[in-house]
């Protein structure tokens, strides 16, 4: 992201449907997610690994005091020498049951492979979530069909990197500091809450768009 985006993101994010709509998913992901106290499976398309949001959300967890929130990056292709949390492949989504989330983030069409496994965590009690791109070639419709809840980018006016930092961003926002409890999905902090408004958090995210990964991912 160049800084004219980034400016860009920082103007005008406020009060605009990208901000309701991130709440809106980031609320269906912790409903999803609290209950279980995690089991959350983050995974991308045969070509894209969702390393950025698999960080972020790591720091929104430890940040906002919410550890279900910390997601296994679940991956294709898993290199014989990855360390253990980088391990899981695809197994792990076909075995995935209904104390789990699993939340696809697909810029272009996912595939038969990924889709198959998805289609049998649904229908085993899992709760799936979708991330994609609807200029994306292919339009993954049929992994719309299968999420209980989906967001879609639109490159006209934001790109799936810059949603996933949106809904990453609002996973933890109605969050009342550590140890408190949390917020209706959807809704702002509360009057007196000390956790940083979403524009500001933003800002920080966008920063550290074009940053490569933490160590541990």
């Amino acid at each position: 992201m160049d800084a004219v985006r980034v400016a860009h993101l920082r103007e005008a994010l406020a009060g605009t449907e990208w901000v309701t709509s991130a709440r809106r998913f980031a609320g269906s992901l912790r409903t999803a997610v609290a209950p279980n106290g995690g089991g959350l499976l983050l995974v991308g398309s045969e070509t894209y690994e969702p390393w950025h949001l698999a960080a972020h959300l790591d720091d929104e967890a430890a940040w906002s005091g919410q550890p279900e929130l910390t997601p296994t990056l679940v991956r294709h292709r898993v290199p014989p020498a990855a360390p253990a949390h980088l391990s899981a492949g695809l197994g792990r989504i076909e075995a995935a049951g209904r104390r789990e989330t699993v939340l696809v983030v697909a810029p272009d069409d996912p595939g038969p492979a990924l889709l198959e496994r998805v289609h049998d965590a649904r229908r085993a009690g899992a709760t799936v979530l979708a991330l994609d791109d609807m200029g994306a070639g292919g339009r993954p419709s049929e992994l719309r069909d299968l999420a209980h809840d989906a967001l879609s980018a639109d490159a006209s006016e934001v790109d799936l990197e810059t949603v996933q930092h949106l809904v990453s961003a609002a996973a933890g926002e109605t969050f009342h500091g550590a140890g408190g409890p949390p917020g209706a999905p959807g809704l702002p902090a509360a009057a007196g809450s000390r956790r940083p408004a979403l524009r500001d958090r933003l800002s920080r995210l966008a920063d550290q768009l074009s940053a490569p990964p933490p160590t541990r991912w």
